[in-house]
C-alpha cells in the first residue's frame, strides 16, 4: 500500500508560501490589471493569481513580477494545457492553478520549478491530485461543495494533505477556511469585485484592507 504522505510535505497550515489570500484576477477587460495588482498588493495582499482568460495575461504577469515580485507571489490561473507553463514560467510566475487536475500539467510545472494547485473537488480527487504532486491541492468549488463544515469533514482522514479552498469565498468567511485546515483561501470576485472592468480601485482596497485585517486577528 502506498503511502500519500510526503516528505517533501508544504509549510505548516496558515504558513503557505503563497500567503492566507491569493486573490485571482479573472476577465476584465485587460486595462485595469496592473492598478489592481497595485491596489492589492499596497493593502496587504501577498499573493497574486492572474488567469489565462484575463485579457493580457501575460502583460498582466510580467509587470506583476517586475513591480512586485519583492513584495507578492504572482502565478497563473486556469492553467489547460502545458504549454501555458513555459509562458507562465519564462514571465517569472511562481505557480500554477488549475480548475482540475491534470498529470501532464503537474509534470510540467514540475520540470518548470512551479508551485502546482491542481483543482479537485471530492477526497479521491484531493488524495490523487496529492499522490501526482501538488503542491497544494484547490479545493473547488469550495462554497458550493459544502464550505468549511465539508473541508473540515474531509480533512479529518485527509489531514497530510494541503489545501487552498477557492470559489465562492466571501470576505467574511475567509478565515473560517483556514480555521477549518486550509493553508490558504483564493478569492476572486468577492474581494476583486468589477474592478477589472470600472477600475474601481477605492472599492477595491476596501475590501482588501478589510481582508487583510481579518486574517491578521
Amino acid at each position: 500500500m502506498t503511502d500519500t504522505t510526503r516528505t517533501d510535505a508544504a509549510p505548516a497550515r496558515h504558513r503557505h508560501q503563497a500567503g492566507p489570500a491569493i486573490a485571482i484576477l479573472r476577465g476584465g477587460n485587460g486595462e485595469h490589471v496592473d492598478d489592481v495588482v497595485r491596489t492589492l498588493v499596497e493593502a496587504g495582499v501577498r499573493a497574486i493569481e492572474i488567469t489565462t482568460n484575463t485579457p493580457g495575461w501575460r502583460e498582466g504577469i510580467a509587470s506583476a513580477v517586475e513591480r512586485h515580485g519583492s513584495a507578492a507571489t504572482v502565478g497563473v490561473g486556469t492553467v489547460l494545457d502545458p504549454r501555458q507553463l513555459d509562458e507562465a514560467t519564462a514571465l517569472g510566475a511562481s505557480f500554477a492553478v488549475s480548475p482540475h487536475t491534470d498529470a501532464a500539467i503537474g509534470e510540467r510545472a514540475h520540470e518548470r520549478g512551479l508551485g502546482w494547485y491542481p483543482g479537485a473537488a471530492t477526497p479521491t480527487e484531493i488524495v490523487r491530485a496529492w499522490q501526482l504532486g501538488a503542491r497544494a491541492v484547490k479545493v473547488f468549488p469550495a462554497a458550493q461543495l459544502g464550505g468549511p463544515a465539508f473541508l473540515r469533514q474531509v480533512l479529518a482522514p485527509l489531514d497530510f494533505v494541503d489545501v487552498i479552498p477557492t470559489g465562492g469565498i466571501g470576505i467574511d468567511d475567509a478565515c473560517d477556511y483556514l480555521d477549518a485546515g486550509a493553508v490558504a483561501v483564493g478569492l476572486g470576485s468577492p474581494l476583486v469585485g468589477d474592478a477589472l472592468t470600472s477600475g474601481d480601485l477605492d472599492a477595491l482596497r476596501t475590501r482588501a484592507e478589510r481582508l487583510v485585517a481579518a486574517m491578521r486577528r
